[in-house]
């Protein structure tokens, strides 16, 4: 799940959320907004059953991300505002704002 919450200011707060399972490795949101870094933005595990984590970013602009798991393993969002093929061969998630 993708939530929005204008900031003010041309800026988005973006909160990625996954459902949490016990013993599941670490997950990151990983895109252009973070260079790409699994160790930028890790989802927190929360008491409601998920984990999570926000981001601010500039309205009106398009960024690519994808979810890295700590076993190596990259995952897409089915809420993304669309997809596109990576210089990798892979599909990138988009986020329009």
């Amino acid at each position: 799940m993708i939530k929005r919450a204008n900031e003010g200011d041309g800026k988005v707060k973006v909160t990625f959320v996954l459902p949490y399972e016990q013993g599941q490795p670490a997950v990151s949101v990983v895109g252009d907004f973070n260079n790409w870094d699994a160790a930028a933005n890790k989802l927190v595990k929360r008491v409601n059953g998920t984990c999570s984590v926000s981001v601010t970013l500039a309205a009106g602009t398009t960024y690519r991300f994808r979810y890295y798991n700590a076993d190596g393993v990259w995952s897409n969002d089915s809420e993304a505002d669309g997809y596109e093929v990576s210089e990798h061969g892979s599909e990138n998630c988009l986020l329009t704002l």
